[in-house]
């Protein structure tokens, strides 16, 4: 009898795709092909329905539209990344152009594709992305993650004498609101995260258990798969993450503290899912709090205390020369192309 090779993670789990398109036929085309190849197929009509997708749905690849009426396809990719660095992008547009061809692989995007495609090109570039690697950990199984824990008994559980809690979002998300007695792996990069557990792993090996949580519940997946991994036997993570949460449990009886980073214009969201006081800063994409907006460095549309002096004056000019423009089409009752826009000049959004 032939020894048969063990599958591995990658080949047991067909990758998870996110289709975004403001045209119908588009969708259902691409969902249709994408499902006989045996994908497992999400759809999204718009920008911001991507984004809520995407906070709650484990996502393996983003094929989007570029150009669409509210959010455009890069802003969808830019947030895909902040969520989850290993989400692969394809961007598809009917208006091609340099600037935004430039800007999608800048954020990531591994390919970008023109209207109207060759179906079986993107069934190839498709299939080429089978190998997911997930936070950068080759092997590791995101079906063999923690387990779940409902928003109403997730006080009991991090209350519990030995629990370990752990923040497993990056730096400017724990910086404007976490739960009471989370540690912050302080992470810039949900790829860093590993190497932060490797470095933690003695402690982490100590507690009797480990509550882990994000913010809608997909990061958790991984992350807690990669502590399952090391041994950690006891790993549980909160379902529906810190929205769910937010959304479900009343503030009289929260442990949560501050407002929760969002991946769209709402910027920040308190219990019960109010809108926030933090605002978007548009030169570098961070969270701008009421103190950063007092502070002599912010400028709206231009700059705040957090990029400022990583600008040079050409930069802060083009800013203000976009800002400008986005006001004049909120004068005239429109949307500018650049209201949600940056730089393609600007560092990567992680």
């Amino acid at each position: 009898m032939n020894a048969t090779a063990p599958e591995t993670p990658a080949e047991r789990r067909q990758p998870r795709i996110l289709v975004v398109d403001d045209e119908r036929s588009m969708r259902e085309m691409l969902s249709i092909l994408l499902k006989r190849e045996g994908y497992e197929v999400l759809l999204a009509e718009n920008g911001k329905s991507a984004i809520a997708t995407l906070e709650k749905e484990q996502v393996d690849i983003l094929i989007s539209d570029i150009k669409m009426p509210d959010i455009s396809g890069v802003e969808v990719l830019r947030a895909a990344k902040r969520i989850d660095q290993d989400i692969l992008g394809i961007m598809i547009t009917a208006f091609a152009s340099t600037e935004s061809a430039v800007e999608a692989m800048r954020l990531g995007a591994c390919d970008y594709l023109t209207k109207p495609f060759d179906l079986d090109v993107l069934r190839m570039k498709v299939r080429v992305k089978r190998e997911i690697v997930t936070m950068g950990v080759p092997d590791l199984d995101p079906l063999d993650a923690g387990d779940y824990v409902a928003p109403a008994e997730w006080n009991a559980l991090i209350e519990q004498p030995g629990t370990l809690l752990i923040d497993t979002r990056n730096d400017y998300e724990v910086k404007i609101g976490t739960f009471t007695g989370a540690v912050d792996p302080a992470t810039a990069s949900f790829r860093d995260f590993p190497a932060w557990v490797a470095a933690h792993r003695e402690e982490i090996a100590g507690a009797e258990r480990v509550a882990m949580f994000c913010t809608g519940g997909i990061r958790c997946e991984k992350s807690t798969a990669l502590l399952k991994a090391a041994g950690i036997a006891e790993v549980h993570h909160l379902k529906g993450g810190i929205l769910a949460y937010l959304e479900q449990v009343p503030s009289a009886e929260s442990r949560w503290e501050g407002e929760c980073f969002v991946f769209d214009e709402r910027v920040a969201i308190g219990h019960g899912l109010a809108q926030g006081s933090h605002s978007l800063c548009r030169a570098c994409r961070m969270p701008v709090s009421p103190a950063d907006r007092a502070s002599p460095l912010y400028r709206e549309g231009i700059a705040c205390p957090a990029c400022h002096d990583a600008r040079d004056e050409q930069q802060r000019a083009g800013y203000a020369e976009r800002h400008r423009q986005v006001r004049l089409a909120e004068a005239r009752g429109t949307t500018h192309v650049g209201a949600t826009a940056t730089s393609i000049n600007d560092p990567p959004a992680i």
